[in-house]
């Protein structure tokens, strides 16, 4: 039975395949088009704080603790289960996912008030706070729509969600770059509002039809957070201390470099970085998800040789989406780099050399942390995360302490080390999987 599911599987992977990676395409296209459009729209001071905004953006979306690849990692070994034997001996309740969906609209709600607070305290210095709070509500509402996607992959059921989706994308991208042509900047980030919160909405709709929930099931606290803690309040605090981890690592340079250089251009060469490392891994998540099922199967079914093989196929994959990202900034990446940030600065090449660098390291830790989180191994994931987070804490101000007011070449061949080092130590804990599977 299980060979021949993962034979069905393996039929609707490819179209998945592709409508995930057009949804990256989008993607990546937004996280440069935010930056393109919002660095002529504002003040060379308030493009500044815009950049801290989505920092903290990028907290915030990153403050669901990883909960959703629980619920994912629980509700795909339940589906499986309930497709091959009637879900015999599941601890899973759907009361789980209303318990994730009050907790992620409280963290929305908490994460508005504090930018709200920031702004009218000045830590966020605007004179445009209406915009600004629109803008970090509308991307701050991504954490329902992650919980949306988890679920439906979960419970195979998300090519209508990911063409959904694709049309959110398409019509968000359409009003931002209509800023360019005349089109309110607040129009603009109320129209992307609006445009995630239905989105949210009708994912939400599609996991109650799916599961066959309850209304009541969503509000259900009590009963929930208690099964919650009484089955895997451990999984929840590795996944959290993982995720809080990442954070750190990934986000803490926008903070570090802003109080310790006084060289904009060090905060905008590691937002390029940083853009280029979300792109990426952006992508490889959608062709690992895609074959997150095969791999989930194989797994749960004990077929170690099997799942090595479709380990290796992602791994393989994930370097050519590496590889490729690699090829075209080498290519263009100076003049995407000039153009984004509207000439005001250059990127060196040895800058540009190291990146590439980074990226191929980045897509062997990318396998490990999506695969691994889909099984639920957080605690082996934590300890690979936490000298990455030592290591991404010292880079900025050791950089800046030695490389004085040109660090840029320096930062970044401390940062290629330090992914580097984190890929051998990813490396070495997917090298236990078929032990364990």
């Amino acid at each position: 039975m299980v060979r021949g599911l993962i034979a069905a599987g393996e039929k609707s992977a490819r179209l998945l395949a592709f409508a995930k990676l057009g949804n990256v395409a989008l993607s990546m296209l937004w996280g440069f088009a935010v930056t393109f459009v919002f660095v002529r729209a504002l003040p060379g001071q308030e493009f500044r704080a815009f950049l801290l905004l989505v920092a903290f953006n990028n907290f915030t979306i990153s403050g669901e603790f990883g909960l959703t690849n629980i619920i994912y990692a629980r509700l795909r070994r339940h589906w499986l289960r309930d497709e091959s034997d009637g879900a015999g001996g599941s601890d899973f309740r759907a009361e789980e996912i209303g318990v994730l969906f009050l907790f992620l609209s409280g963290l929305i709600l908490a994460a508005s008030l504090a930018v709200a607070a920031a702004i009218a305290l000045g830590w966020i210095d605007t004179d445009l706070p209406a915009i600004f709070l629109i803008f970090f509500l509308a991307s701050a509402l991504n954490v329902l729509l992650l919980l949306a996607k988890r679920a439906l992959a979960a419970l195979d059921c998300n090519l209508l969600w990911e063409a959904v989706d694709m049309a959110r994308r398409i019509a968000g991208l359409a009003a931002l770059f209509a800023v360019l042509g005349g089109f309110g900047l607040l129009g603009s980030v109320a129209v992307q509002l609006l445009l995630n919160a239905g989105a949210a909405l009708f994912g939400l709709w599609l996991i109650h039809r799916r599961t066959g929930m309850r209304r009541r099931q969503w509000l259900a606290w009590h009963v929930g957070g208690g099964h919650v803690r009484r089955t895997y309040l451990r999984d929840i605090g590795a996944s959290a201390a993982l995720t809080a981890s990442e954070i750190l690592a990934y986000n803490s340079p926008y903070f570090l470099i802003a109080a310790l250089s006084h060289d904009p251009r060090l905060l905008l060469l590691f937002d390029f970085a940083f853009k280029m490392i979300r792109a990426v891994s952006t992508a490889i998540r959608a062709t690992i998800e895609s074959a997150l099922p095969r791999l989930t199967r194989l797994w749960f079914a004990g077929d170690g040789d099997g799942f090595l093989r479709a380990l290796l196929w992602a791994a393989g994959v994930a370097l050519g989406v590496a590889l490729c990202a690699d090829v075209l900034l080498i290519a263009i990446g100076q003049r995407i780099f000039a153009l984004l940030y509207h000439g005001t600065t250059g990127l060196e090449m040895s800058e540009l050399l190291l990146l590439c660098a980074l990226l191929i390291a980045l897509a062997l830790m990318c396998v490990s942390v999506y695969v691994q989180g889909a099984l639920g191994r957080f605690g082996e994931l934590l300890r690979r995360s936490l000298p990455f987070l030592g290591g991404s804490l010292l880079v900025t101000p050791v950089a800046v302490a030695l490389g004085g007011g040109h660090a840029g070449p320096l930062y970044m061949s401390l940062y290629a080390a330090l992914f580097a080092a984190a890929a051998g130590l990813h490396i070495a804990s997917l090298a236990k999987l078929r032990r364990v599977s």
